[in-house]
């Protein structure tokens, strides 16, 4: 008889990123039957559906599937700008801190950075941020925000908040982009809905690939015009995909089928945060809002020992800043790998 333990101990539990779930059996079986064309050419019918669907659970006119979500947000920037300009956002933005700079190459603009209160901005800073009308300054063309933000531990905007920020862009003839990778895992936690959000914004990008559990892929929603727009940008950015329908039909089944389950998630890494408040090495965890755990460890701890610790118990877990370590729970984090990864935190110190 196999020993369960020493099974159990081989188990590798991956708590790097939601960008590591591995699609289902299930949504295998739809991605093999998936009809396919060219999208180049407008005619794959699986994705033709994936940005109808999407489009219109947004309440936006259009949409475009890109292979990433760097993609969508780049194209989006793109699509709001006209060079030299600049661009608002939050410090701890996806946008500015990890897509390789590409505000400034891609689109020629400035960023100004601005401190919120874990990655979130209120309209009153964003309209004292603002620009005024001088040569000397470059002129403020577009604000981006981040929901849920990644960097912030995983924080969720208030819709109030985010309709003061939608009627000052309209005043001062802004564009209002959103970073949606995880706007699901905000939405299944608020009491707002994904028509008010895109009642919000003139684009927002949702990523497909994450907690959603589809293989590849995020999509760019926004006007009709915006998205011609960034069809022809995509192509320049060699995001022009052909039969790429089968990770679009993975997509749907991801958006018909695995976004209430996000919650499942959000109750896992509450465990954690519960768990990670109890151990002697750890001296502060930022608040939980949704799948994010993030930790920072006691000053006479290595982080990087932490991670080893955990490595060699096969928890596969990132750096997030100095003395900081990131969780992030999703589908394929199991319950069993919850208990074993609460216990492995209980005593590896």
């Amino acid at each position: 008889m196999l020993d369960s333990t020493k099974i159990e101990a081989k188990m590798i539990i991956d708590l790097r990123s939601d960008t590591v779930t591995q699609p289902t059996l299930e949504m295998k079986e739809v991605m093999l039957n998936a009809p396919l064309g060219d999208d180049v050419f407008g005619d794959d019918p699986s994705i033709n559906e994936l940005e109808a669907y999407a489009a219109d659970l947004f309440g936006m006119e259009a949409a475009v599937f890109c292979p990433s979500g760097t993609m969508t947000n780049q194209i989006a920037i793109k699509v709001h700008s006209n060079a030299p300009g600049e661009l608002i956002c939050d410090e701890l933005s996806h946008v500015y801190k990890y897509e390789g700079g590409g505000v400034g190459f891609n689109s020629g603009l400035a960023t100004h950075l601005l401190k919120g209160q874990q990655g979130r901005l209120t309209a009153a800073q964003i309209e004292a941020a603002i620009q005024p009308d001088d040569p000397h300054f470059p002129e403020t063309q577009l604000v981006s925000l981040e929901n849920t933000c990644n960097k912030g531990g995983g924080t969720i905007y208030d819709i109030e908040e985010l309709k003061k920020i939608r009627i000052l862009c309209k005043e001062r003839g802004l564009k209002l982009h959103l970073d949606g990778a995880r706007v699901f895992n905000a939405l299944v936690e608020s009491d707002y809905t994904a028509l008010d959000l895109g009642a919000q914004f003139d684009s927002i990008s949702v990523c497909l690939s994450k907690g959603l559990g589809a293989p590849v892929g995020s999509v760019l929603l926004g006007t009709r015009h915006s998205i011609k727009k960034a069809r022809r940008i995509r192509k320049l950015f060699g995001g022009g995909m052909r039969q790429a329908g089968s990770l679009a039909a993975a997509a749907t089944f991801a958006l018909k089928n695995n976004i209430e389950r996000l919650r499942d998630d959000h109750t896992k890494a509450k465990i954690l945060e519960k768990t990670l408040e109890q151990c002697r090495y750890v001296k502060n965890v930022l608040p939980v809002y949704t799948n994010i755990v993030v930790f920072e460890v006691q000053d006479d701890v290595l982080h990087s020992d932490v991670i080893e610790k955990l490595n060699q118990e096969n928890i596969r877990t990132v750096a997030f800043g100095p003395q900081q370590i990131r969780l992030v729970t999703h589908l394929d984090f199991t319950e069993n790998m919850l208990e074993r990864t609460v216990h492995l935190l209980q005593n590896i110190y």
